[in-house]
């Protein structure tokens, strides 16, 4: 069946995966980074794109004034249930499922657009800048990261090579997913829809992995990385276990990973 939407982070364990394992190690510290540029925008209204289990919409509501608003969406309302226990009842966040490339919001309706690692799954990226540049107010910012290449991430790249020992004949490609986005295509999309002010930093992190096989763990089972296995006939364990061994060998134990990934920021013309 064709694809329509953005790949879809789905399954009863798989959220519970990736918030637990992903993100204290991958997550955390770029969310904190991704709420400092919003917050110096001083919005009123920010919209979050691709929210997840709300590591992201934690930051931004603990960097925004209290009198912001910020709606959190993603395509997976499992995603979304997991993050709305992290935020009292009186804070100023609304959750809302939505497909990133058909916003259900109108025109200029926010001063920023943010999204942490979720446009590299979009099956039309340039759709996806579209929409976030048709929600924006004039003036409004854009900001949105992306992982690096995949030479420079190496705890996917071991994933991925792991995957193709596995499976040499027809090895599962999602680990490579995330990093094909790259600093040319992004930035030439920007500027063709008409965005200005686009900038984009490398914000490299040498990052603890407090528990590899928790992490370890998040990465096999807290990503669609989970479904092309089993669509093979391998159970998550063993695959599991062998990540672990391939992490301890190249990040140490305690280990410590080097991430490198990619933060743009872009303006809705006045």
């Amino acid at each position: 069946m064709e694809q329509k939407h953005s790949i879809s982070f789905s399954g009863d364990s798989l959220p519970r995966f990736y918030d637990e394992g992903l993100g204290p190690v991958i997550f955390a510290d770029y969310a904190a980074d991704l709420a400092r540029r919003v917050a110096a925008a001083k919005p009123a209204n920010v919209l979050e794109i691709a929210a997840g289990t709300g590591i992201v919409t934690r930051a931004l509501r603990d960097a925004l004034d209290t009198s912001a608003k910020l709606i959190a969406t993603d395509l997976s309302p499992a995603m979304l249930e997991i993050a709305r226990p992290k935020f009292r009842a009186e804070e100023a966040v609304a959750f809302q499922p939505a497909d990133a490339l058909a916003l259900p919001f109108a025109d200029a309706s926010f001063d920023v657009v943010a999204c942490q690692f979720g446009i590299m799954f979009y099956p039309d990226k340039n759709q996806g800048n579209r929409e976030a540049f048709r929600v924006l107010k004039p003036g409004g910012r854009y900001i949105f990261s992306v992982w690096d290449a995949h030479r420079n991430v190496p705890f996917a790249r071991l994933a991925h090579e792991l995957a193709t020992r596995l499976f040499p004949a027809d090895p599962p490609q999602f680990m490579k997913v995330p990093f094909s986005y790259g600093f040319d295509a992004a930035q030439d999309s920007l500027v063709a829809l008409g965005f200005s002010d686009v900038t984009a930093s490398v914000v490299a992190i040498d990052k603890p992995i407090p528990d590899t096989r928790l992490f370890a763990t998040g990465v096999v089972g807290g990503s669609p990385f989970s479904d092309q296995l089993q669509a093979r006939g391998m159970t998550i364990e063993p695959v599991i276990d062998q990540l672990t061994q391939e992490y301890d060998r190249a990040f140490g134990v305690p280990g410590r990973m080097p991430l490198r990934a990619i933060v743009f920021e872009a303006r809705k013309p006045s």
